[in-house]
């Protein structure tokens, strides 16, 4: 991992579980092909990566003999972890889960706070500087959240939103109707999502198939004072038809990702009153990051007590997730 990722994320009580289980290398591998790193590898049985590590390609996997297992401290692996890895036989865990509980703190804070107009409240309120304003529209009692994807992310906002009085649609292609109402949705088609949510929140990991999935034409779908919410990543949802319906003011916006991330300077969205941008704050931070390295030893415990990885990794599971 990067230096900088090693001194936010590390701290001693994670080096001192690992330490109970095996024997940990001191310091952090920022590459893999200096002398000192390929030394270290040659000995290295787990390999715990974070943000910044550079590609595990097939000439790191042959420096890496007795690797066996790469656990990852965050969310996604697909920027280190190569098919060298998996032909390798190399087992992967990742700590996404983990990282899913505070972006599903983050969207259901913002899914309440859309309900109640507060970013158009809060803007006319200090115009007025508080003048008392008379609202008869907006509020969370019966209204309807539409969840784009059962991600990890998603299966756990439709949880966080279960004691509230919402109706919660969810779209997810690869989930079967009887699974979506067990979480506690209701199954619905991707146009229906958009016809009928107060409030679209966006949980699709970026795929190929899946950048701009969200464009003018299901953006048109949402009813009028609509609330787009996109903690996911900025590119499945189509920037300029999203920028378009934002600038326009028929939808509002809570963007915790844009494409491109930040945005320019110079861009509308900045100044628009119907629009909240914040700088990618949803996941781990703070003290939030050691849930990610509790999970990540948990994991290096279960591989030294021979027992399979809670938050395994695959080549299947990373065909339709992040």
């Amino acid at each position: 991992m990067a230096a900088a990722t090693f001194d936010r994320v590390v701290d001693l009580e994670f080096l001192d579980r690992l330490g109970e289980v095996a024997d940990v290398r001191p310091g952090v591998l920022e590459e893999f092909s200096s002398p000192a790193a390929r030394a270290a590898l040659a000995g290295t049985q787990v390999l715990v990566t974070g943000w910044g590590c550079p590609p595990l390609t097939a000439s790191v996997v042959a420096d890496a003999p007795r690797l066996r297992a790469v656990v990852h401290t965050a969310g996604t692996v697909r920027d280190h972890v190569t098919p060298a890895v998996w032909e390798a036989g190399i087992g992967v865990s990742s700590a996404a889960a983990a990282n899913a509980v505070p972006v599903a703190e983050f969207t259901l804070a913002v899914v309440l706070l859309a309900g109640k107009r507060v970013l158009e409240a809060a803007h006319e309120f200090a115009l007025t500087r508080g003048r008392p304003l008379v609202r008869d529209a907006g509020g969370n009692l019966g209204a309807t959240v539409g969840i784009l994807s059962a991600s990890r992310v998603g299966r756990r906002v439709v949880d966080l939103l279960r004691p509230h009085d919402l109706h919660v649609l969810l779209h997810d292609p690869y989930v079967p109707d009887a699974e979506v109402r067990a979480l506690g949705a209701e199954p619905v088609g991707l146009t229906e999502l958009f016809d009928r949510s107060d409030v679209l929140s966006v949980h699709t990991p970026l795929l190929p198939e899946t950048r701009g999935l969200v464009g003018a034409e299901l953006l048109a779908r949402l009813r009028d004072g609509a609330t787009v919410v996109n903690t996911a990543r900025g590119a499945v949802v189509d920037p300029w038809a999203l920028t378009a319906e934002l600038v326009s003011g028929r939808l509002h916006g809570v963007l915790d990702v844009t494409d491109p991330e930040p945005l320019p300077a110079d861009h509308p969205l900045w100044d628009r009153p119907n629009v909240l941008l914040t700088p990618h704050v949803a996941g781990s931070l703070g003290n939030e990051l050691r849930r990610l390295t509790a999970s990540a030893a948990d994991e290096v415990g279960r591989f030294a007590a021979g027992q399979p990885f809670a938050h395994e990794v695959t080549v299947t599971t990373l065909e339709h997730s992040a």
